[in-house]
């Protein structure tokens, strides 16, 4: 005898029959295909907090920077900080903070991009935070400030995202992330997204984070993905999306509030440029900078790389502008992106004279080596000697580019590259516990595929490189005939 419940749950599926689109006899099927979502449906600002990220804009011991979108029914923004307790009773100690607040307009809509910086911080504690309007309020967030007795910490470094962010770049910071929980920051060397101008880019960039751009402060520089045509069309300049999206220093060169900067995180010196423009500008203000340097590490960042890995690529100018400075304060790392490819150097790498040809016989002769002599070269308003380049052979530093997207190019193999991939998405993480930095480049499913120490020797002295041996062996695809 067929129980009560089973003849109730059967009579009730023959009578959805039809709505499963299962047709009577004569009768036709219904087509239930799915429909997309549109970019302004799904990147569609609302009042309720969106893009939060978090960014410095003055000293991480101190201060701490967030910034976040509404829609333009919002007129007001405000953030709540307190310190963080793990009980429930934080919210009423919260201090209140109005909010910097500006229209964008762009391809989809127009939203308000509001940016609140929290100042008087006390270093080595942990907050609470959130945004939102008074009513609408985003989820409470943690951030840790660092103590001013340096610490081991670390930091994440991705090369171009750029294409198929929402589908295959967040998986690669979210793997990031898994295997360095508690970084200080993420740093972007350019090319987050493919199209300057695309809201919908944006959103997907943003949504590739999410949570974790709210907790993870973000050190970015702008590549040439993020240059967009002028309002007259006869020359590029950073996208309007820039500024309002993020909040970083203004300490650089004027003209390049945003994108280029400097800060120190405990014993680290960042340096971030803009290599898409005001490049001689940017060379007097890095010398500036590295002369006035107390910090024990420096690693500077930018897009377009001084060894490019690309071939028909090679930033000669560049090179000439930057690199004797880079020598001659002994940088100890550059981190760089661009080639959609990945190459680390050691410390014998090129001079500024050496051409793209060239390169080829770097590490295997003294060819390019010889080219470097003791005249000037003008570039532009920068006399920059290349006799610094005479000094030694090695000089300290070490070039990486890398990449975190999908999109691939082929790598031209230098031979004064230690270690080189191409078709593989990476992240690198970086470790520094006072005079040692441990560098680690891992695929996007976290294996191990490059890593090297730096350690710091007596004062004028070139680091230590101690190369770290992998397991995996280089993904090159085979050579062409």
């Amino acid at each position: 005898m067929m129980h009560l419940r089973t003849l109730l749950l059967t009579s009730f599926a023959l009578l959805w029959v039809p709505q499963l689109g299962i047709a009577h006899e004569g009768e036709h099927g219904h087509s239930h295909a799915p429909i997309a979502v549109k970019p302004d449906e799904m990147y569609e600002p609302t009042a309720m907090p969106d893009r939060i990220v978090l960014t410095w804009d003055g000293d991480p011991h101190t201060s701490q920077a967030v910034t976040w979108r509404t829609s333009t029914t919002v007129n007001i923004g405000l953030a709540e900080i307190a310190v963080a307790e793990a009980g429930p009773g934080f919210p009423a100690k919260a201090e209140q903070i109005a909010a910097v607040s500006e229209a964008l307009k762009t391809d989809l809509n127009t939203a308000h991009f509001h940016s609140v910086s929290f100042r008087d911080l006390t270093p080595g504690t942990r907050y609470a935070y959130r945004v939102g309007d008074g009513v609408n309020w985003s989820e409470w967030f943690h951030f840790s400030t660092p103590t001013t007795k340096h610490q081991p910490f670390s930091f994440i470094y991705f090369g171009d995202a750029q294409n198929n962010l929402r589908s295959m770049w967040s998986r690669v910071i979210r793997e990031a992330y898994r295997d360095a929980p508690k970084a200080a920051f993420l740093l972007h060397a350019g090319d987050l997204v493919n199209r300057a101008t695309a809201d919908a880019e944006w959103g997907e960039w943003f949504g590739a984070g999410a949570w974790l751009n709210a907790m993870t402060p973000n050190i970015a520089v702008p590549g040439n993905h993020e240059q967009s045509k002028s309002a007259d069309g006869k020359s590029r300049q950073l996208t309007a999306h820039w500024r309002p999206s993020f909040t970083f220093p203004q300490n650089g060169p004027k003209g390049l509030e945003e994108s280029c900067f400097t800060l120190v995180y405990q014993n680290l010196r960042v340096i971030a440029l803009n290599s898409n423009e005001m490049q001689k500008e940017q060379a007097v203000w890095l010398e500036d900078v590295l002369a006035n340097n107390k910090s024990e590490w420096v690693v500077c960042t930018f897009h377009h790389p001084i060894f490019s890995t690309g071939k028909g690529r090679d930033n000669r100018s560049l090179r000439a502008a930057w690199k004797p400075i880079l020598d001659k304060y002994k940088v100890d790392l550059v981190l760089q992106g661009h080639d959609h490819t990945y190459g680390r150097t050691g410390f014998s790498v090129p001079g500024i004279e050496v051409s793209e040809k060239e390169f080829s016989t770097f590490g295997v002769d003294d060819k390019a080596a010889a080219k470097e002599g003791d005249k000037e070269i003008n570039v532009g308003t920068v006399n920059v000697p290349t006799g610094v380049q005479n000094v030694d052979p090695e000089h300290g530093t070490v070039y990486v580019v890398s990449v975190s997207g999908p999109k691939m190019y082929d790598n031209t193999r230098w031979p004064f590259m230690k270690r080189l991939a191409e078709d593989t998405q990476l992240y690198q993480v970086i470790h520094i516990d006072g005079d040692q930095l441990r560098f680690e480049a891992r695929t996007a499913i976290g294996e191990l595929y490059d890593a090297f120490e730096l350690h710091k020797q007596a004062d004028g002295e070139i680091n230590k490189l101690v190369e770290i041996e992998v397991e995996m062996p280089q993904n090159l695809r085979p050579k062409k005939d």
